[in-house]
């Protein structure tokens, strides 16, 4: 026998029906699902990722599985082996891992001569009782686990390397990096000392000793258990002072898991995240009720509020939010929409996607317009 429905009860439940109707269909929950985001240049990662998850791997291993690809690749002068080095021509990479399952986590910070560092923070968390380990310390950690010290700087970022300290010129535009003041005779300097070198290849030397890249890889992953984990990976600001970290080691900046909320991950200026906790930010945003969208949106603007909103200080760099809710639901988010190229069209900052299928680019929701 159905009981009557008290008119208290009726209007509560209509309220929550409205409610979740007018928040769209993203705020609705659905049962938990093998899907893994990253950041955009993880299409293979999320592949890697998913296959793991598929065989029955735990969330981390597949994550791991993922950006190891990344880190592998001499190509990808962001992350890993091929990094680009500090101003000391040295390559230093960061990385951090969270295991939602176990709630433990673990990072490596300043590391040297180790191609996967993703596979030494998860090291951290499973053979210690630290979460941190850093520069010559983590160095030899990883000597001790088994992993050879290796040359991390490729051709390619060496010759970068050498571009920027030719590009570090006093008031008379002299360098005590060429042996000619003129830049033309620079070049053909490096043309000497790179023969093989493709005239793409130097432009793109050029190109990125006057604008450093901040690239990274974030990996986050659910199954269908439930079950979150996440890492981030990279090799940091190209000519930072030797030493510098950025937000991707830290546990609550560059990466945060709670197994019972979702798990968010950053890419881009890593200073401004870590002075927002954005992570561990956008993580308790979703505890407290908000889509991951809204949750990335919201962290953006507490950056925008430490530059008091002022778009000029604003368009000096770019950070990129990820976040995945234990639900399944997920969004990327920028700072600022994608810039102008040459030929005028404008391409939009993007996050990895695979809930299955194919691995696909998503396009993330954006805080400010350019107007270029």
């Amino acid at each position: 026998m159905q009981l009557p429905i008290s008119r208290r009860n009726w209007i509560k439940g209509s309220a929550a029906l409205t409610a979740v109707a007018a928040a769209g269909p993203q705020a609705r929950a659905q049962s938990p699902k093998d899907i893994v985001i990253s950041s955009a240049n993880g299409l293979e990662a999320c592949k890697q990722a998913m296959q793991v998850l598929k065989s029955g791997g735990d969330t981390l291993d597949a994550v791991i599985a993922g950006v190891n690809i990344v880190e592998l690749d001499p190509n990808d002068h962001t992350v890993g082996y091929g990094g680009l080095p500090n101003e000391d021509g040295v390559v230093e990479l960061d990385a951090s891992v969270m295991h939602g399952p176990t709630r433990r986590c673990g990072s490596v910070a300043s590391i040297q001569g180790c191609k996967t560092p993703s596979k030494i923070a998860k090291l951290v968390m499973t053979e210690t009782d630290h979460i941190m380990l850093v520069g010559e310390g983590a160095s030899k950690f990883a000597r001790e686990m088994g992993f050879p010290a290796e040359d991390l700087l490729v051709p390619d970022s060496r010759m970068a390397w050498l571009v920027w300290k030719r590009s570090m010129r006093d008031k008379n535009g002299h360098t005590n990096w060429s042996s000619e003041v003129d830049s033309g005779k620079a070049t053909a300097e490096l043309r000497q000392m790179f023969p093989d070198a493709t005239e793409e290849t130097l432009a793109w030397a050029r190109d990125v000793a006057v604008h450093p890249p901040t690239g990274t890889i974030n990996c986050l992953a659910l199954n269908s258990k439930g079950e979150i984990s996440g890492t981030t990976t990279t090799s940091g600001l190209a000519w930072k002072i030797a030493g510098r970290v950025g937000d991707s080691p830290i546990i609550g900046a560059g990466l945060y898991v709670d197994q019972d909320v979702g798990a968010a991950g950053s890419t881009g200026r890593g200073e401004e995240n870590i002075r927002v906790a954005g992570a561990h930010s956008i993580v308790e945003n979703m505890r407290h009720g908000m889509t991951p969208k809204e949750a990335c949106l919201e962290v953006l603007k507490r950056i925008s509020r430490n530059f008091s909103d002022d778009r000029a200080r604003l368009a000096q760099f770019d950070i990129n939010f990820y976040a995945l809710r234990k639900d399944g639901l997920y969004a990327g988010a920028s700072l600022w929409n994608g810039r102008a190229g040459s030929n005028g069209q404008r391409r939009e900052p993007q996050f990895a996607v695979n809930d299955g299928g194919e691995s696909r680019h998503e396009t993330c929701v954006r805080l400010y317009e350019r107007n270029s």
